[in-house]
């Protein structure tokens, strides 16, 4: 058998690590279907599951329909509660969306004071008016 003999001295140059590639972002997988995304979706083009929160919008026109709806929830009895989007607003990490949201809640319970004072007033005056009838049937 031949043995291969062994280097006594040492390399004469340090052996220098292999280069190091730099990191490329891999593309996202979704959680759903396992198909390859690019992290900027915001839902799989595959199955269509939400892979991450849009952010939201601080458009003047978004502001805008965000305190319509503040203004006019309470007079739809808040049916539509949960398509309310202040509370996202308040909870988003951006200074100028909580301002927005802040905005949209002080519209909101502002109407709703008057909405619930304007309808006590109408049931006063329905009562005040059918005591009338009443009392103008009695005699």
């Amino acid at each position: 058998m031949d043995e291969v003999p062994m280097p006594t001295q040492p390399p004469s140059q340090p052996v220098q690590p292999a280069p190091v590639s730099p990191v490329v972002a891999s593309p996202a997988i979704c959680p759903r279907c396992h198909f390859p995304t690019k992290p900027e979706y915001y839902f799989c083009p595959n199955c269509g599951a939400k892979l991450t929160e849009p952010p939201l919008g601080v458009t003047l026109l978004d502001q805008l329909l965000l305190y319509a709806f503040s203004i006019i929830l309470p007079w739809i009895a808040y049916l539509a509660i949960t398509k309310w989007q202040g509370i996202k607003y308040l909870r988003a990490p951006n200074a100028q969306a909580k301002q927005i949201g802040l905005i949209a809640l002080v519209l909101l319970v502002i109407s709703s004071i008057i909405m619930f004072w304007l309808t006590t007033l109408w049931v006063q005056g329905y009562i005040q008016s059918s005591v009338s009838d009443l009392n103008g049937l009695m005699g």
